[in-house]
């Protein structure tokens, strides 16, 4: 039985989409599945007011051919995600119209338009027993998963998984940062999230990724593939994988594996396509450091090695334009702007950080970038 699929993809030319998306879903059946009246959201990953070519979003020729597909079997379409900040149609519609995601509308196509939240319990979580969602992915039949994998400052790889960090309403992500404050908790929180809506099909726009300071402000990097899989997490060991990421690098596959839910290696999945071919060994790579695993039950060695290891933001002064979204965003309330030059310039207070990277993630110049101190680059080397 095929876990994961992988097809060459070498433009977004919407033919060229449209060939390969058949081809990555084959292996499950295509969209046999799909049935007239069903109500489907596609949850894609739009983090930001950030045009295609930018590779911070899901590319929208890749939205589109899926959600043609799925009306030509008259299902019902719903798009959306909720990116940080308000989860409000003001807000939204801007992000929308840079990602270019007003043209995948059509007949039984429509983008989000509901911005109600609903509190769902889930007993089994590990991290999350109860999750606040955005209430168009509950009302649907069927959710599939349409990601963007790039390099992030605070879980190394997104992808599927983390991918429904954008379930959680905008302005409650920030509750979610200060609630689950280490890579530990943070990763189980998200693999809760991927089990509790338990997708349909993930399908992953690898035609174009992201290195280096993602997720937002990294460079986009050619990989020239679509992928496919019923289960986020296995999708997100091969992603990672082509990415030159390991898989101890992953926390949230690290989590994974302890629930059982993946293999360790990608060499133990059945997939459908020769993956070894998009491998990109110099994949640039985020600055992260994780800590967790070091402390032991020694609290001191604990704060030694978070003081020494940890990577941490830090605002590029040349790059800093002064307009004081790091601070807005920041759930601890750990940034304050204060007068530099011409332009207010944050500063961290490092006894409040956690570490969340919301700041780095959400900066629009991309002058807020993770640093990793000497020491966590010459015990890795």
């Amino acid at each position: 039985m095929t876990d994961v699929s992988i097809v060459s993809c070498g433009s977004y030319e919407l033919p060229e989409v449209q060939r390969a998306l058949e081809q990555a879903i084959a292996p499950f059946g295509g969209l046999e599945w799909v049935t007239p009246g069903m109500k489907i959201a596609v949850k894609v990953n739009l983090v930001g007011a950030h045009k295609p070519e930018e590779a911070a979003t899901t590319h929208p020729a890749v939205v589109k051919a899926l959600c043609d597909a799925l009306a030509a079997r008259k299902a019902q379409v719903v798009v959306g995600d909720s990116p940080g900040g308000l989860f409000t149609q003001g807000y939204l519609s801007g992000i929308h119209k840079a990602a270019g995601m007003p043209g995948v509308v059509g007949e039984n196509v429509r983008l989000n338009d509901c911005f109600e939240e609903q509190e769902v319990a889930f007993p089994a979580g590990v991290s999350a027993k109860t999750i606040r969602f955005t209430k168009y992915l509950l009302d649907a039949d069927a959710v599939i998963d349409c990601c963007k994998p790039k390099t992030h400052g605070m879980m190394a790889y997104t992808g599927a998984c983390k991918n429904f960090f954008g379930a959680i309403p905008g302005l409650v992500k920030g509750e979610y940062h200060y609630r689950y404050a280490d890579y530990t908790a943070f990763a189980n929180m998200l693999v809760d999230l991927a089990e509790c809506i338990k997708p349909r099909l993930c399908l992953a726009d690898f035609v174009w990724s992201m290195e280096g300071n993602g997720p937002t402000k990294g460079t986009p990097r050619f990989v020239g593939a679509l992928m496919a899989s019923e289960s986020p997490h296995k999708m997100d060991v091969v992603g990672a994988h082509i990415m030159h990421i390991p898989f101890e690098n992953v926390p949230t596959l690290v989590e994974a594996h302890k629930r059982g839910l993946v293999p360790d290696s990608v060499a133990a999945l059945d997939v459908a396509g020769d993956y070894e071919r998009f491998v990109i060994p110099d994949f640039k790579q985020a600055n992260k450091q994780p800590i967790s695993g070091w402390s032991g039950s020694n609290p001191l060695i604990g704060k030694l090695a978070l003081a020494l290891l940890a990577s941490k933001p830090m605002v590029n002064k040349a790059g800093c334009i002064g307009c004081g979204k790091c601070a807005e965003v920041c759930p601890a309330k750990a940034i304050e702007m204060l007068p530099g030059g011409k332009n207010k310039l944050p500063k961290i207070d490092r006894a409040k950080c956690i570490r969340c990277f919301c700041c780095q993630e959400f900066c629009p110049k991309g002058a807020m970038v993770v640093h990793r101190p000497l020491a966590a680059k010459l015990i890795n080397k």
